[in-house]
């Protein structure tokens, strides 16, 4: 007999609540699964910008993405059936992980996922917390490891977000030096984090204080894109001799200040005041080797999941009006359970 489940869906491309729905499916089955996918029972889900991001877009998400599509990327949860190249994982093992984003979302009390977006979740670690980990804590190590050794000073434009919370803590387990940006009221957070130095962007100005330190930084990393709008051109004062500095844009939001200054220092030669540097734009990619690690530096407590709040699976509308307000501490969870989410 066919097993019926609740998946979140959006229609077409816009407002996203405006074409948010729930709706029943059947749930596949173990003979229809990929060689390489797994079956889910969904427990927790993560939000991120770039859920509603893409959405708004309109026509132009058409191009990227089919609709009508489940929104939402990260998931916890109990694996019900794997593929037949899926050895290490089995039915009844716990996970956590990342869908594929070309494909349609975790929303859902049911998902087939890639095996490169999953790994099991160790002993001791709550569905709830790991099910908003995997987009986030990807975007922090592969946006950081690649570009680093121990001892090198990193600047990360953003500390308090949902990327930024694991950035830091990510930095400073590969021995980073990090200096962050964050309003007045997230400074505790990001201290606790483990930053060495933090910049108040409500009473400082960044780009002032930044150069006041000299060219040290072997990275910065941009998760918030739109300010200040001068940071890209700025990490000629900032960043350490070529070819050792990296400038890493991670933030969606771009204002037209940014956008000017971008064209500025990729058009203009340095010697006319055009960047030294090369714009990079990270681009999250599924990998089931950095989801092992990310999951055993969990497993030892050297990475906290930051939670801003928890919905149910019907408020997700509401979570998405949270989201948008642009201020959470970390990460914005999906129960698909009532209560505190336990194994089995």
């Amino acid at each position: 007999m066919s097993c019926q489940y609740r998946s979140w869906q959006i229609s077409q491309p816009g407002n996203i609540n405006d074409n948010l729905s729930i709706v029943t499916a059947t749930r596949p089955d173990a003979e229809s699964l990929g060689k390489s996918e797994l079956l889910i029972e969904v427990a927790a889900a993560g939000i991120n910008p770039n859920d509603y991001k893409l959405v708004q877009m309109g026509g132009i998400s058409r191009a990227m993405v089919s609709y009508p599509r489940a929104p939402g990327l990260d998931f916890s949860g109990r694996v019900v059936a794997v593929g037949r190249k899926v050895t290490d994982i089995a039915p009844g093992d716990y996970v956590f992980g990342r869908m594929d984003p070309v494909k349609t979302g975790s929303l859902a009390e049911y998902v087939v996922a890639p095996y490169e977006g999953v790994a099991l979740l160790p002993e001791g670690l709550q569905l709830q917390h790991a099910g908003a980990a995997a987009t986030a804590a990807l975007t922090a190590y592969q946006s950081i490891a690649p570009y680093v050794k121990p001892g090198d000073k990193v600047f990360l434009n953003g500390g308090s977000g949902g990327v930024g919370t694991f950035a830091i803590q990510v930095a400073k387990i590969l021995g980073c030096h990090v200096t962050v940006t964050c309003s007045t009221a997230k400074v505790p957070l990001c201290r606790d984090l483990g930053a060495d130095e933090i910049i108040d962007y409500k009473t400082s100005n960044v780009m002032e204080s930044l150069r006041a330190r000299g060219k040290v930084f072997a990275l910065v990393v941009d998760n918030v894109g739109g300010s200040p709008a001068d940071l890209f051109i700025g990490c000629n004062d900032i960043l350490v001799s070529k070819p050792k500095g990296h400038f890493i844009y991670v933030g969606g939001g771009m204002n037209a200040a940014t956008a000017t200054n971008m064209w500025t220092g990729l058009m203009l030669p340095s010697f006319m005041g055009g960047a030294k540097y090369k714009w990079e734009t990270h681009v999250t990619r599924n990998s089931h080797k950095d989801l092992v690690r990310i999951a055993q530096w969990m497993s030892e407590g050297k990475l906290k999941v930051i939670i801003d709040s928890v919905y149910n699976f019907e408020e997700l509308p509401a979570a998405f009006n949270k989201l948008k307000e642009g201020n959470a501490s970390g990460k914005i969870v999906i129960s698909l359970q009532r209560g505190e989410i336990k194994r089995g």
